[in-house]
């Protein structure tokens, strides 16, 4: 069984930075591409940046420069690195774990506001 909790939401003011983490509970944890998605009011839930078990990384455009998903197989956790935040980055952001079949987190909420 797949569980997976995300942590490090809240309020961060506009060009400030966060860090999300997502702990695993996966047996083989390394075979799993790990993703980030947020979903903000209104909108579908998108992709935000993604890594493979080896390390590869994807990062969607509107994130580019700014976001940094990174991993640590070994504590089985995912982050992402955020930084120069706007209001435009407020979303709930949920954890993914894929392999034959796609796995959620229960989502961190921040808002960026001053």
């Amino acid at each position: 069984q797949v569980q997976l909790e995300e942590s490090g939401g809240g309020l961060v003011q506009p060009g400030g930075s966060l860090r999300l983490s997502c702990a695993a509970s996966i047996a083989d944890f390394t075979r799993y591409e790990m993703a980030w998605y947020r979903q903000a009011p209104g909108e579908q839930r998108m992709l935000v940046a993604s890594i493979t078990g080896g390390g590869a990384t994807k990062v969607v455009n509107s994130a580019m420069g700014r976001f940094t998903i990174s991993r640590d197989n070994a504590k089985k956790t995912v982050y992402l690195q955020m930084n120069n935040l706007t209001s435009e980055d407020t979303a709930v952001y949920y954890c993914n774990a894929a392999r034959n079949r796609r796995h959620w987190g229960q989502g961190a909420l921040f808002t960026v506001s001053s």
